[in-house]
């Protein structure tokens, strides 16, 4: 073999050293790279679900986007639930907007696609079931077409502005109380008949669910919003 025919075929194989891009190391769903420690990713819907409204406080539902986090990769970042409550122990008592506990942005799902810039964005912003997926960069069931089912209500608690509403927290988060409810937005921004009209396009806060007993009924499953901040 001639020395140029032998650099030639070096450099076909360098993709495949020194941690160099190649299409088979693209991450399910999306990017190549995605479930990196330094990653964008810094949003995603929760692909596990909660029966009830009971997470175990803000603390529990934390603890819930890290463990999802870790087991995709995702690490480097502080995973907070987005979830507003009306009595928040770790500060005193006073009540927790879920808008102040997810950072300032730019926000990018699993596969490192934008949301948007800042909190002020992605909360003028619709559901968008392409675009709010879960930790492994797929969609949520939900009211798209092809869907296999509806699990697009995701638990908030929370206005559309991101501030709580009351009364519809599931006493913050603790209670599986089958005459409370909690508010839920619509992951896909989408209502019955694919109808994108407000409110059925909010991501935050569509309307409330049946109860904190079951959060099947209407569309659910129990699945939370996840943000990690830097």
């Amino acid at each position: 073999m001639s020395l140029s025919r032998l650099m030639l075929g070096l450099a076909c194989c360098a993709p495949l050293v020194a941690g160099c891009d190649s299409d088979d190391d693209a991450a399910p769903g999306g990017a190549a790279g995605t479930g990196q420690q330094g990653s964008k990713t810094n949003f995603f819907v929760s692909s596990d679900k909660s029966t009830t409204g009971n997470l175990g406080g803000l603390s529990g539902a934390d603890a819930r986007c890290k463990a999802l986090a870790d087991a995709a990769g995702l690490t480097g970042k502080t995973w907070r639930a987005y979830l507003s409550v009306e009595h928040d122990a770790e500060s005193g008592g006073a009540a927790t907007n879920a808008r102040d506990r997810i950072g300032t942005g730019p926000f990018y799902n699993a596969n490192e696609a934008l949301l948007a810039n800042d909190v002020a964005e992605l909360h003028a912003r619709s559901g968008d079931a392409e675009l709010f997926v879960d930790e492994h960069g797929q969609k949520i069931p939900g009211q798209w077409a092809g869907s296999p089912g509806v699990e697009h209500d995701i638990l908030t608690g929370s206005t559309a502005e991101g501030t709580v509403l009351a009364n519809m927290t599931c006493a913050d988060w603790t209670s599986a109380d089958a005459t409370m409810a909690a508010q839920v937005g619509h992951s896909d921004g989408l209502g019955p008949g694919m109808s994108a009209t407000p409110p059925f396009n909010s991501w935050q806060s569509s309307h409330p669910n049946e109860s904190c007993a079951n959060t099947v009924p209407r569309g659910g499953a129990g699945r939370i919003y996840c943000f990690g901040v830097n």
